[in-house]
């Protein structure tokens, strides 16, 4: 598995600490931090909580890659945002990747991005 990506994940990190920033994931996905922690299963006092950080960056990590990897697929990471909120993906009835990942199934997407990017949706 590649991990050279166009979009890394540093690019979703807090400048001041060594942890993912909720601000900036809701701000490309043009979501609420209210939205975001319901997205991530959080709590959304959590996100700003200091002693939240480590529980809030394990949540945001799935998320994170999946905008990376689909990003390195759609070429910018505006694209991969709308992707996520708004394609549905093939044998989830319609569900979008937001839509599973809010039901706790990100690993599913992931799966899915890795057999695109494989060739076996192509």
């Amino acid at each position: 598995m590649s991990l050279a990506f166009d979009i890394p994940a540093s690019r979703f990190g807090d400048k001041e600490t060594p942890f993912l920033s909720a601000r900036r994931v809701a701000e490309l996905l043009g979501v609420t931090l209210n939205e975001l922690a319901s997205l991530i299963g959080v709590a959304r006092n959590t996100l700003a909580a200091r002693n939240g950080a480590r529980k809030v960056d394990a949540a945001l990590s799935p998320v994170v890659r999946i905008l990376s990897m689909a990003g390195e697929m759609a070429g910018s990471e505006q694209r991969a945002a709308i992707w996520f909120k708004h394609q549905p993906l093939p044998g989830w009835a319609g569900k979008t990747a937001f839509d599973l990942v809010q039901e706790g199934k990100a690993d599913k997407v992931l799966a899915y991005l890795e057999a695109v990017r494989s060739g076996v949706y192509a």
